[in-house]
């Protein structure tokens, strides 16, 4: 058995209530723990702690005869229960003799020594002792109103002697027996600088306590910005005719919609597995790091969850310098984090729109990142960032194609060509937007095409079998284009 040390009694003094006062700490052993007075020091064996019973300050010169006769009988230690003043003669005594002196103010001598003798000794007792008090001390940090990490791991430290830290892991499991985690978002892992007994009984409950306090910073932190992404993903979503009706909730939520808005989108693809999600642990880990990405930032900064895809939205004055491309520094940085939690085989796409004013801005730059995004992943450039062309009639088409409802319309339209399947359905829409943008032409359809005329023609009497409507309609023409283009803007 390992001995125990005065160097080891000074290295618990905090857990146990003790303060060194005076004479070496050192590495002689204690071997035992006596409890006494000073008028029976003669009693006790050399390399014993002597706990003294008394319970007022002795006088000065008692406790100079009482370190003269503790160093002739080369004692391991004196602790005096009491808070203890001691003279300038006396401490300059017990570093001569070698005596070291601890008081333990307002200490239970017979509680003291117990504890103490258990450190002496050793074994599953006292480990479970320290253990035990680390789990106590850390639950009665944890309890407060101002609870925090770090003072939760600073009374366990002190109740076990060693200084526990959370070291940052990315990889472990929520269930492990030393996982800090915000939900099943991993922090990292507890550890001990001097791992024993003591410390494998009290690991598992300090970190289930950092991580209860730790999810409730991250709720006080970012609670508000959860609560805008509920908002945006409506914004988003809804019919155009309503949006004025998000000013008032998203002001009482602290998202001025009225300022000038930067969307990033960001969307997963796994070519090797084209219908599979993205693994359910990657987003709100990747929120996590979103949100303390940008917490010190100057802009405003709000994410929204659609599905697999991240909606990025910054939010600044008009005419702020740079805006896009800030936003682009940020969106890359989590593309990066986002591939990293999701693993080999996946990869993200950007897809950045522009600088836009007010409530029907923010939708217009998120149909601009979204499309952006999902025409890269279409045509094969995945993991990139993309910007949308957004001229002419590609604008018109955003704004129609930024509407659920006018959106869901349109796709009515061409619902029967989806019953071709995923390919042939978008080679139809493309030869029926071509041939409507020929008027009719199958010549000049068959060429932009690479297509025989015949071939036009053949696909074009299937085309108007599935879909039933009159094409010599002039306003059935115009939807049906419009339908067209908007699909395909979708599709890249």
């Amino acid at each position: 058995m390992a001995q125990y040390l005065i160097r080891d009694l000074d290295s618990a003094a905090e857990r146990l209530g003790l303060r060194h006062l005076a004479g070496p700490i050192d590495d002689r052993s204690i071997d035992r723990v006596d409890l006494g007075t000073l008028d029976r020091l003669d009693a006790v064996p050399a390399s014993a702690l002597l706990i003294l019973t008394g319970e007022e300050q002795p006088a000065p010169f008692r406790i100079d005869v009482a370190l003269r006769r503790a160093s002739a009988r080369r004692l391991a230690g004196i602790v005096f229960t009491i808070d203890l003043a001691l003279a300038e003669t006396a401490a300059a005594l017990a570093a001569r003799g070698g005596v070291p002196v601890f008081c333990a103010p307002d200490a239970d001598a017979a509680e003291l020594a117990k504890a103490i003798d258990r450190a002496v000794a050793g074994g599953a007792s006292e480990a479970m002792m320290r253990g035990a008090q680390a789990v106590e001390r850390a639950t009665e940090a944890a309890a407060g109103d101002d609870a925090s990490s770090d003072g939760i791991l600073a009374a366990a430290s002190r109740a076990l002697g060693t200084t526990l830290s959370v070291v940052e892991d990315p990889t472990v499991q929520w269930s492990e027996r030393d996982a800090v985690c915000i939900g099943e978002v991993p922090i990292g892992r507890l550890t001990a600088a001097s791992p024993d007994p003591a410390t494998e009984v009290a690991i598992p409950v300090v970190a289930a306590l950092l991580s209860r306090a730790a999810q409730r910073q991250s709720r006080d932190r970012f609670a508000p910005t959860q609560s805008r992404a509920d908002l945006l993903i409506e914004l988003v979503l809804t019919d155009s005719s309503r949006v004025e009706g998000f000013v008032g909730r998203a002001a009482h939520l602290g998202l001025p919609l009225q300022l000038s808005h930067v969307v990033a989108w960001l969307a997963p693809a796994n070519p090797s597995a084209v219908h599979d999600r993205a693994p359910r642990t990657v987003q709100p880990a990747l929120e996590l790091f979103a949100l303390q990405l940008v917490e010190e930032r100057p802009e405003m900064w709000h994410f929204a969850f659609l599905q697999d895809d991240l909606m990025l939205v910054c939010t600044e004055e008009h005419g702020a310098p740079d805006h896009q491309r800030r936003v682009r520094e940020v969106a890359v940085r989590i593309k990066e984090q986002a591939h990293l939690l999701a693993g080999s085989g996946w990869e993200y796409t950007v897809g950045l729109g522009t600088p836009q004013l007010g409530a029907t801005g923010l939708r217009q730059s998120a149909a601009e990142a979204r499309i952006a995004a999902e025409s890269a992943i279409a045509a094969g450039r995945r993991g990139g960032v993309e910007l949308t062309d957004v001229t002419g009639l590609r604008r018109v088409l955003l704004d129609v194609y930024a509407s659920p409802i006018s959106r869901d319309l349109l796709n009515d339209i061409l619902r029967p060509l989806d019953e071709l399947g995923a390919e042939r359905a978008l080679t139809a829409v493309r030869t029926l937007q071509s041939y409507l943008a020929h008027e009719g032409s199958l010549v000049h359809t068959g060429r932009e095409l690479m297509l025989h005329p015949n071939g036009v023609g053949y696909r074009m009497r299937q085309i108007r079998e599935l879909l039933g409507i009159d094409l010599d309609d002039p306003d059935v023409r115009f939807a049906v284009e419009l339908a067209c283009r908007v699909r395909l803007l979708g599709a890249g």
